[in-house]
């Protein structure tokens, strides 16, 4: 090609990129920032310290956190657990295999030929941690333990000191979702692409927590519970808003707000917490 017809090329090639460009920022510029999609994220403060999870990561959280309050298990064993699940899965409940082996599988990377249990079981969230916390309790005063030893005698890994990496972490994010630390957790999301269904969240706290009192009120769901057992309920609802299509949680005198992604005072009640679902037309 001619040297000059090769600079009309280049010319309008470039031309055509700066348009592009252009454009793209006129877009920008028409669009005000409440039109344009968040980036969700969970985050757990305690103590001068700030974490931050995906909305996914923190309703597996929520999960295992849970799992702990309801055997009764001290705040501690959520800790070490938690610090687990970031370090073998980064808290995904993922369908295949790293380091520790082919077959390992869910949010522990625990194996079936170790004994875990079967492939279907291990990635059930539920069943998993209860079955990383039947081997943590057989571990001889695993509370006063560092988190990196305990988890260590658990799961035998081959990385034994990286648990200790995510002790931060784990603690925060146990401490909220066990109920220690009122008011906690809070998450930062985009409005409800769809409605939320007050009974399907009932059954799902149901099958995590145990029976409830509870009532269905339209959009609202009313759970009895008080003192830390009502903020792990009330933190896990906010950790699981996401999926479940709601909009505030309710509890103590404060409220979350999907809209702010933050607990303001309210004149909530301290004996139930209150669960607003987004409305059917949402979406």
């Amino acid at each position: 090609m001619p040297a000059r017809r090769q600079r009309v090329t280049v010319l309008l090639v470039a031309g055509a990129a700066a348009a592009a460009a252009a454009l793209y920022l006129l877009v920008l510029a028409g669009t005000s920032g409440e039109d344009r999609p968040l980036r969700e994220s969970c985050t757990a403060a305690v103590n001068d310290s700030t974490w931050q999870l995906t909305p996914e990561q923190a309703a597996n959280a929520a999960t295992i956190a849970a799992v702990a309050v309801v055997r009764g298990l001290p705040p501690r064993a959520a800790s070490i657990a938690l610090a687990t699940a970031v370090q073998e899965s980064g808290l995904r409940n993922i369908d295949y295999g790293d380091d520790a082996g082919p077959d390992s599988r869910g949010l522990f990377q625990q194996r079936p030929s170790q004994g875990w249990g079967t492939q279907e079981q291990i990635m059930d969230p539920v069943y998993a941690a209860n079955a990383f916390y039947d081997a943590l309790v057989q571990v001889e005063g695993y509370q006063e333990l560092p988190i990196t030893v305990a988890a260590q005698t658990v799961q035998r890994s081959a990385y034994p000191d990286a648990y200790a990496d995510h002790e931060p972490e784990g603690r925060a994010f146990a401490s909220a979702l066990t109920g220690q630390s009122p008011a906690a957790l809070t998450c930062v999301l985009n409005p409800a692409a769809t409605a939320g269904n007050p009974e399907s969240i009932l059954a799902a706290v149901t099958t995590l927590y145990g029976t409830q009192q509870a009532v269905v009120l339209g959009d609202v769901l009313l759970i009895g519970a008080s003192g830390d057992y009502g903020w792990s309920l009330a933190h896990w609802a906010v950790a699981n808003a996401r999926a479940l299509g709601i909009n505030e949680v309710s509890y103590d005198s404060r409220t979350w707000s999907r809209g702010s992604g933050e607990w303001t005072g309210s004149d909530a009640s301290d004996s139930q917490v209150a669960i607003h679902v987004a409305p059917v037309g949402t979406g």
